[in-house]
């Protein structure tokens, strides 16, 4: 059963109290905040829980309530929250002035939380570690130097991406976190992992007996993955001059997507053997070398354009960007997952930003009708698709085929249609904290899931050193990337389907939109 709210109908998790480092971000204000406020509002936090926010500002407590007050008005979800409600949550935040290097700090810390632990009866501690990567190992040790880990219930630790750089530095990451914390207790958000309809997918495929028998290469032709954004770096690009997109989006959001539509039946709906089935995928992913991965990964970076008439500056022209930057905004790739089911079967992604729109789409492609046959006879029927609609509209449709009202005999494209109403459904920060709360790291990536990852991108990074066989492509801001992105799918008789956006008004329109592309790729 589930709630108004949108969650389940079950036990509110443990007691427990909540250390939040980096409380003053960015992060903390725009989703954090808002995501324990709207949790407190469905009566999904236990009444002795508390939050220890943790940032290096001199607040004070009251000073510190009315910032997080004026932050969830200003990006929590719309509706109205009782007076009682907004009493109860902000009885519950505490704040400590912190320099994450004094161990002295991290002291009084502890004695601050023992403090609130003896008033509210709980031992359970919840770290939430919403800050720069650097600081996660330095950050764990001291918590147990301090004696922080030492509770006396249970602990667990939720760290933000990007875990690494790349495998090394990942790796030597995850041996310091497993100094202080067993892997059990080590949670790693991926926010789309949290979304609603990415998690959709594992019940559109194992609920549902109709799409088994197809759901392999015998009948699916392509898969494409499209996560884009109209937005460009903005206030970060410090870290995304060192990321780009690849790290940025494909070592995490987009290989998790593929998982999720690739990912093999589980034994059982358990933690462990769904995450196991998603490790599989990876460990079937072909691996490019650096060479390999100049013919099939295109990268972008984006160049001054315009949207409704509003000038749009180039990447190199941001605040904070290098003006000889070469780092990619945009990557499309070709992958294989090389195993039985998906053998032959070419995932196309895409992602950029400053892009035509915001939209998170998954199109499974089926395959052609036989030419010359029946209502096929000049090769220009369309194919049938399922598509995923993630961001910003939630929903689902199969595009089927039907004969159009009259005497002409004409076949048109059809939509079985699904649309998730996006206020009925909570943020993806407020499904992840709750898993966390209540232990559960279903959807939440696994250390072997991270280093898998970032084994299949090194190679690629270091292929983007070479700008002699992997170059920078370059596109127009508000465009949907660059040609080689399109000549990319081209080679194998493919074509990027569009996307639903918020400037499409129906899917009646959409499909219409597929029409005359699936006409123009025959």
């Amino acid at each position: 059963m589930t709630t108004d709210n949108g969650f389940e109908d079950v036990r509110q998790p443990d007691a427990h109290t909540l250390i939040l480092f980096g409380a003053t971000g960015d992060l903390a204000r725009r989703k954090l905040f808002p995501a324990l406020l709207h949790l407190d509002a469905a009566d999904m936090i236990a009444p002795g829980t508390r939050v220890i926010a943790i940032g290096r500002r001199p607040f004070d407590e009251e000073s510190f309530r009315t910032e997080v007050e004026a932050a969830i008005h200003e990006f929590g979800r719309s509706g109205e929250i009782a007076k009682d409600i907004w009493t109860r949550f902000l009885s519950r935040i505490f704040y400590c002035p912190t320099d994450v290097e004094s161990i002295d700090d991290f002291r009084r810390m502890g004695e601050l939380a023992n403090k609130i632990e003896e008033e509210s009866g709980t031992h359970n501690r919840l770290f939430y570690l919403a800050m720069a990567p650097e600081f996660f190992g330095p950050v764990g040790l001291r918590l147990r130097e301090a004696g922080l880990t030492e509770a006396g219930g249970w602990r667990r630790l939720v760290i933000e991406k990007p875990f690494g750089h790349d495998h090394a530095s990942a790796q030597l990451l995850n041996d310091e976190l497993c100094q202080v914390f067993a892997e059990e207790e080590i949670f790693r958000i991926d926010h789309y992992l949290g979304k609603e309809m990415v998690q959709n997918i594992e019940v559109l495929r194992f609920a549902n007996s109709v799409f088994e028998p197809v759901w392999n290469n015998r009948s699916i032709a392509n898969v494409q993955i499209t996560s884009s954004e109209t937005v460009g770096v903005e206030e970060r690009a410090p870290y995304y001059e060192h990321a780009g997109a690849l790290r940025d989006m494909v070592q995490n959001h987009m290989l998790q997507m593929i998982m999720m539509i690739a990912m093999e039946p589980p034994s059982r709906l358990k933690t462990e053997a769904i995450r196991d089935e998603k490790v599989k995928v990876l460990r079937s992913l072909r691996r490019y070398t650096p060479a390999e991965a100049a013919r099939h990964v295109v990268r972008g970076q984006y160049l001054p354009g315009a949207v409704d008439g509003k000038s749009l500056a180039g990447y190199t022209n941001e605040p904070r960007v290098a003006a000889d930057s070469r780092t990619e905004t945009f990557i499309a790739a070709e992958l294989f997952v090389d195993n039985f089911r998906w053998a032959g079967v070419p995932f196309y992604i895409r992602t950029g930003k400053r892009m035509a729109l915001k939209s998170t789409e998954i199109v499974i492609q089926f395959r052609d009708m036989p030419k010359h046959l029946y209502f096929n006879q000049n090769g220009s029927l369309g194919p049938n698709l399922l598509v995923i609609r993630v961001n910003p509209v939630e929903g689902m449709y199969i595009q089927l085929n039907a004969k159009r009202p009259g005497t002409d005999g004409t076949v048109i494209p059809v939509a079985m249609e699904f649309s998730q109403p996006s206020d009925h459904s909570p943020e993806a920060y407020e499904r992840l904290f709750l898993d966390a709360m209540r232990g559960d790291s279903t959807f939440f990536t696994r250390w072997d899931e991270v280093s898998l990852a970032w084994k299949f991108v090194d190679p690629i990074a270091e292929a983007f050193q070479h700008e002699e066989t992997s170059p920078l492509n370059y596109y127009r801001a508000g465009s949907w990337g660059p040609k080689a992105a399109d000549d990319l799918i081209r080679r194998a008789g493919d074509q990027w389907w569009p996307v639903f956006g918020q400037d499409t008004p129906s899917v009646e329109s959409y499909l219409e939109r597929k029409l005359t592309q699936a006409k123009e790729m025959r």
